[in-house]
């Protein structure tokens, strides 16, 4: 019977194996074995939500690479921590049990199992021990405890807030999850609705949240969308008093350009701002309530789209600019509201300076309202004297028709008119932020219940940490409320109860916490899992923290990245984690691309909802014509692969290694499944250097026995392979794994041209370096050779740099400049014995011709002119 190479007969043997002897557990402090002096290394994959599609090709290549480099570390002798764990709450998995008709707990319980069997065919390294799942009472009695933390330093508070609600899904949803008005999930009408939520006091982190951002080996791209995100600015807050009433309505605005507050020829307020109800006249107010409406159904980023046309409506009374005196025909503005003005921006208010800002200058245009040069552009710029916008706070200048400022130029006309302001009392200086305060609630059953407590006489108290975990009560009708109140309240006998400090009657919170809780701290826990006295030992904490290496997609940049770095702030602060940051390095993996459609809003549709009519291709549904793109493998896009159905194909090596061979793990490449079969023969000409397939020897016979680095052949062999293992080493610095495995192949072609080359010292070392890689043919060949041990827990080959200097190169032969033939020759060979090279090398190409020179360049190339 013949040997083929058949990965069906020890993928599965392999894997026993790991488990069995826990060869990727990792130690803590404390742990039988536990070496102090070994170095640790903790590489973290971010958390997956198990959703009922399962895992796809996408995140393979995530897993894959990690899995290589935490391989890779333990082979180092270092002390890795890998864990994996699940994501398990949140509006996903309640949606997905609200259509099939079971309980959450029971539907997430499948997905983590067969999550848990993917990763397994895989062949990943993961520590199992540590597996954590975010919805056990085990785990969010920690998250409820942690919570509680924020509540009693005064970083969680009930408000009334304006937020994204879908009727449809019967819950908030963050700006994120809209598109262009609609619900991400489902394309749901979403509308802005005000809805007293549970919000976290971010903002009291902003400062440095952006400040240490300067220590962390992030990509420059993630730390520029956090800088965005959170938006630093320096300006001034200045009040306009306002006509009605006497000015008993004041209007403050923010602005980063102070000097220019001589040029506010108008003012805009947000649609949700609190005084258009009270400012709207009663000849504006069908016009202004229309609008409100119209604005609510869009998402910010519409709002602020620079490109689109100006929209806005005037509410009928005026206010006055605090720069002029009373009785200058200057001082009175006209209010309008307008939906390019955010709520969440600032004070919701802006003081509109047409001449200096596109946007208000294009808003002005519309409307017909007045622009006023306030700062002249240097000489030669253009400027509102040429009818154009000139956005000073950008290019500079001198301030003019500004009273007290003029001559100054920008940067001490700003300074200028703080000190204006503040003087006479009508404003002050501020630092403002972008970045808005966390809305942290759900009106969903599927999420972990907030630990507190409402009593009778207003108060809101949290729950006795012995209390704890708040468990979610089991209900048998968990939808959503047709009202939008949570499901929880439906659930009468948990939702009263006791103040247990003194008996009086309480309630329950009945909002539950969003799906990005439990991954605020994640990588805590898996530092200590199964420690019921605490969340973490500091003890422990001390030695893993904070996480080498964090892989993950750059989608997450300003959602759960800067979450999680709030989190872990202010658990500095509590003095329960000794370092002010969670992750040191944070490396994004690119997406594995697929075809799927696109409609003319920019929405993605699936392949399965689309027809294609002879190159046309159109939805299904409406028969819109959509377009064909490549995008992201994502399950609601219908264009995932199963990466079991490759495994069940090909091999799970072969899995691994195209996943890697694509391209670059940072970059996006496109999923073809023609070119894994390639990568099933180089495992297939591998098992054939090693083994006879003829024979029923376990390995050929010059593998048997050591022999020295001797002979021609096997000394070029030696070299080839440095070379190769040098290549192997550099693809670690940025994980582009796809050279590694190219030199894989290299060696292995060159090892097939020389049979019986190849010596035992040398296979042992292809097969440890090959092992993260392929880590099940690994196994299977260190076995072969004879080890009664593991060779994922061997030791990683070191390069000898003595054979990386090659004795010969390639030279390459040219005739009339193109190239006809490649020939070895001696790195200290003569230009004459360079010629005689070439000639010989090509020497079918010359017959019938005349050779008129030779040009050699030394160490390169010959050309060879002929007629």
């Amino acid at each position: 019977m013949r040997q083929a190479y058949d990965p069906t007969t020890h993928e599965a043997r392999w894997q026993a194996a790991w488990d069995e002897q826990q060869c990727f557990r990792a130690l803590n402090p404390g742990d039988p074995g536990f070496d102090p002096g070994r170095e640790k290394y903790y590489v973290l994959d971010m958390f997956p939500y198990p959703s009922g599609a399962g895992l796809h090709a996408g995140h393979g290549v995530n897993y894959v690479g990690t899995d290589i480099v935490a391989r890779r570390a333990w082979m180092e002798g270092k002390n890795v921590l890998h864990p994996m764990g699940w994501d398990a709450f949140g509006l996903p998995a309640e949606q997905y049990a609200i259509q099939t008709g079971k309980q959450p707990a029971e539907t997430t319980a499948e997905n983590t199992d067969n999550f848990r069997r993917q990763l397994k065919r895989i062949g990943v390294c993961y520590d199992w021990a540590r597996e954590i799942n975010t919805s056990h009472p085990r785990y969010y009695r920690w998250t409820q405890w942690l919570f509680k933390r924020l509540f009693q330093r005064g970083l969680a508070y009930q408000t009334e807030v304006a937020v994204w609600w879908c009727e449809e899904l019967k819950t908030v949803l963050a700006n994120e999850e809209v598109i262009n008005g609609r619900s991400e999930r489902g394309n749901h009408p979403c509308e802005r609705r005000p809805l007293r939520q549970w919000v976290l006091r971010i903002t009291a982190y902003a400062d440095r949240l952006l400040a240490d951002l300067e220590g962390l080996d992030w990509p420059e791209s993630i730390k520029a969308q956090q800088r965005e995100w959170i938006g630093r600015s320096e300006g001034a807050d200045v009040t306009f008093h306002t006509e009605q009433a006497q000015g008993a309505d004041p209007i403050t605005i923010f602005t980063t350009c102070p000097d220019t507050l001589w040029g506010a020829t108008f003012l805009v307020l947000s649609p949700e701002h609190e005084l258009v109800p009270r400012l709207t006249s009663a000849q504006q107010r069908g016009a202004v309530e229309a609008y409100i409406a119209q604005a609510a159904s869009k998402s910010e980023l519409e709002r602020t789209d620079l490109a689109k046309e100006k929209t806005g409506v005037f509410t009928g009374s005026y206010a006055t600019n605090p720069a002029f005196e009373a009785g200058d025909p200057r001082a009175r503005v006209p209010i309008w509201i307008a939906d390019y003005v955010l709520s969440t921006y600032g004070t919701g208010a802006i003081m509109a300076v047409p001449g200096h800002d596109e946007r208000d200058w294009e808003f002005a245009k519309t409307f017909d309202l007045d622009i006023v040069e306030v700062i002249r552009p240097p000489d030669g710029t253009p400027g509102v004297a040429d009818d154009v916008c000139y956005p000073g706070g950008k290019g500079g200048g001198t301030a003019v028709n500004s009273g007290p400022l003029d001559g100054l130029e920008t940067a001490a006309a700003k300074a200028k008119a703080i000190e204006f302001v503040e003087q006479r009392g009508i404003g002050k200086a501020r630092v403002n932020y972008k970045l808005r305060d966390w809305v942290f609630s759900r009106q969903r059953y599927w999420g972990e219940p907030f630990p507190l407590l409402h009593r009778a006489d207003g108060e809101t108290v949290a729950v006795r940490d012995e209390d704890l975990p708040v468990e979610l009560p089991p209900m048998e009708d968990f939808t959503p409320s047709a009202d939008g109140s949570p499901p929880l309240a439906r659930a009468g006998d948990w939702v009263q109860t006791q103040d247990p400090s003194d008996g009086t009657p309480a309630t329950r919170d009945t909002d539950t916490m969003p799906g990005w809780a439990g991954s605020c701290w994640y990588w805590l826990r898996y530092m200590d899992p199964e420690n019921d006295e605490a969340a973490f030992s500091k003890e422990v904490e001390e030695y893993w923290g904070p996480v080498d290496l964090y892989v993950g997609g750059a989608s997450h940049a300003v959602m759960h990245l800067l979450y999680a770095r709030f989190w872990h702030k202010v658990f500095y602060d509590e003095g329960l984690v000794s370092t002010a940051e969670p992750f040191q390095r944070l490396f994004n993996q690119g997406m594995i691309q697929a075809f799927a459609y696109q409609d003319d809003t920019g929405r993605l549709v699936s392949p399965h909802d689309v027809d294609d009519e002879g190159g046309r291709f159109v939805r299904r549904a409406d028969g819109a014509e959509v377009q064909q793109v490549v995008t992201k493998m994502a399950k609601q896009l219908g264009n995932v692969v199963n990466p079991v159905d490759v495994i069940d194909d090909w091999g799970a090596d072969a899995f691994r290694l195209y996943e890697m061979f694509m391209g670059p793990l940072a970059d996006s490449k496109p999923w073809n499944p023609r070119d894994i079969p390639g990568c099933r023969r180089f495992l297939e000409r591998t098992w054939r250097v090693f083994v006879d397939e003829d024979s029923q020897a376990a390995l050929r016979p010059e593998l048997a026995e050591e022999r020295g680095i001797e002979g021609e052949q096997t000394q070029a062999l030696e070299r080839e392979w440095n070379q190769a293992l040098a290549r192997i080493n550099d693809s670690f610095a940025r994980f582009n794994f796809n050279t590694a495995v190219a030199a894989f192949m290299t060696f292995v072609n060159e090892a097939t041209k020389r049979p019986g080359a190849l010596v035992r010292s040398q296979a042992e070392r292809f097969v440890r370096a090959l092992s993260p890689f392929a880590p099940h043919l690994a196994e299977e060949l260190w076995s072969r050779l004879g080890h009664t041990t593991l060779v994922a827990r061997d030791s990683w080959p070191a390069v000898d740099e003595g054979w990386l200097a090659a004795d010969d190169f390639e030279l390459i032969v040219q005739v009339l400049g193109k190239v006809r033939g490649k020939v070895r020759a001696p790195k200290d060979a003569s230009k004459q014995e360079l010629e005689r090279l070439a000639i010989e090398a090509v020497a079918d190409k010359l017959e019938g011709k005349d050779l008129i020179k030779t040009i050699v360049v030394p160490g390169r190339l010959v050309n060879l002119v002929v007629r």
